[in-house]
């Protein structure tokens, strides 16, 4: 009676099998439903109420978050020279950053993929990543020891040229956070320069042209998509930082040390000025798109 019972279960389990078994993207689909609807929910929740704790205010007697729709913290933002100027410098600072970025890191994966031998590309590439494994307080540090005034490293070697070293403020800033996310820069645009023939290369050299042309006319272009990848890491990395500004920074202020500042006392006016980097990343990845270099990776 009990397998006469469990025959009817036993065959809608094997369609059931059957019709997924036929259907690879609902498998899929599946598979990644439940994953998928908590990062969203987790995601796109805390965005949500980020988004709403920005329009409330603070009590005056309690101190307390106030759930009164209110634009006042939007006002303080932007019309207060001050905290304008922070945006206008933290903006400044992350694309001083990305373009910095994207100088030193072509060449160097340029390097990586075109010249060095293949057997020692995997060591070249372990090499770069490699840097990633250190502590991010470690690494600030060691940049805040190295850029020191008078006894820092920077201003030994600038002294004998009769410079002094850039000290600690925004060009301190900038340089670590270039170090720090180089790394994110070099790996984007060496993936696209591996995916380049060489026989591209040897063609443009036998039609005529010189090493500074067949970077412009042939590898730019077809690496471009790849740079405009690693400038999304680097830009959005260094518009959210609020460490390295506080270590190597001096009184230099950036939205995440703003925000960092001012959450324990001001949590609306922390999570409006944190809605600001998320509407810069919006805006910039809008323009990205628009260029359709997405599209191409």
């Amino acid at each position: 009676m009990t397998a006469v019972q469990d025959a009817p279960v036993r065959s809608r389990s094997m369609g059931l099998s059957t019709w997924l078994y036929r259907r690879p993207r609902a498998r899929l689909a599946a598979l990644l439903a439940a994953p998928v609807l908590w990062l969203a929910l987790a995601y796109f929740g805390a965005l949500f109420l980020l988004l709403m704790t920005s329009f409330y205010t603070v009590d005056d007697f309690t101190s307390l978050p106030v759930r009164a729709f209110s634009l006042d913290n939007y006002q303080t933002i932007f019309s207060n020279p001050a905290y304008v100027k922070v945006i206008l410098r933290t903006v400044a600072i992350a694309a001083s950053v990305t373009v910095i970025a994207a100088l030193l890191g072509a060449p160097m994966a340029f390097f990586i993929a075109k010249v060095v031998p293949r057997r020692w590309r995997g060591l070249m590439v372990a090499l770069v990543v490699t840097p990633l494994w250190a502590s991010y307080l470690v690494k600030v540090y060691a940049w805040k020891t190295m850029m020191q005034p008078e006894t820092g490293v920077v201003a030994w070697l600038l002294n004998p040229f009769g410079l002094s070293g850039p000290g600690y403020g925004v060009v301190a800033v900038t340089i670590t956070l270039t170090y720090l996310w180089l790394p994110f820069m070099i790996l984007p645009v060496y993936a696209g320069l591996e995916r380049l023939p060489d026989s591209m290369l040897d063609a443009s050299a036998d039609l005529g042209a010189r090493t500074g042309r067949t970077l412009r006319s042939v590898v730019l272009p077809l690496v471009y998509p790849s740079i405009v990848a690693g400038s999304i890491f680097t830009f959005s990395l260094s518009l959210g930082d609020y460490i390295t500004v506080q270590i190597v920074g001096s009184k230099t202020q950036m939205l995440g040390s703003v925000v960092y500042g001012s959450y324990t006392t001001d949590l609306p006016f922390a999570a409006a000025m944190a809605t600001v980097p998320i509407a810069i990343m919006v805006a910039y990845l809008a323009i990205v798109r628009r260029t359709g270099a997405l599209d191409s990776l």
